[in-house]
């Protein structure tokens, strides 16, 4: 029976614990939401400039089959999109195009323009670089 009221101990004093760590939890996300609320204009904005159609897929450094199902997606709602990269990820921009255009050749897309440039950034020890860009049109055949 002992063994009964160290358990039921044990299980107050978690219960009690967990109260209140939510009674401080609750009162750290008031804390937030107050912060939230001052700050939310400035993220109402933010909505409103990127709720249009998404029409540019940005190269970055995740795996490659992530660019070209989100690419896939779009063109499935809007009739052309523009892969755009800099710098070390071009070659994947090329790839995902390339993924595209020729192993979905029944589903009708092809390549577009492509823009090649550069862009002026200044690197962490204040030199300027010049950037590689580039950027492939995908687009629908109709």
């Amino acid at each position: 029976m002992s063994n009964d009221a160290t358990e039921a101990n044990t299980a107050t004093e978690a219960s009690t614990a967990t109260e209140a760590s939510t009674a401080t939890e609750a009162s750290t996300a008031t804390e937030a939401s107050t912060a939230t609320i001052t700050t939310e204009p400035t993220q109402t904005t933010k909505r409103t400039e990127t709720s249009g159609p998404r029409d540019t897929i940005y190269i970055g450094k995740k795996p490659l089959m992530a660019y070209v199902t989100s690419t896939l997606i779009q063109l499935a709602n809007i009739p052309s999109v523009t892969i755009k990269a800099r710098g070390m990820s071009i070659g994947r921009a090329v790839d995902v195009s390339q993924i595209i255009s020729r192993k979905t050749e029944n589903a009708g897309y092809t390549i577009g323009n492509i823009k090649l440039g550069s862009e002026a950034l200044e690197s962490q020890d204040g030199r300027t670089r010049n950037v590689s860009t580039i950027e492939i049109e995908v687009k629908r055949k109709n």
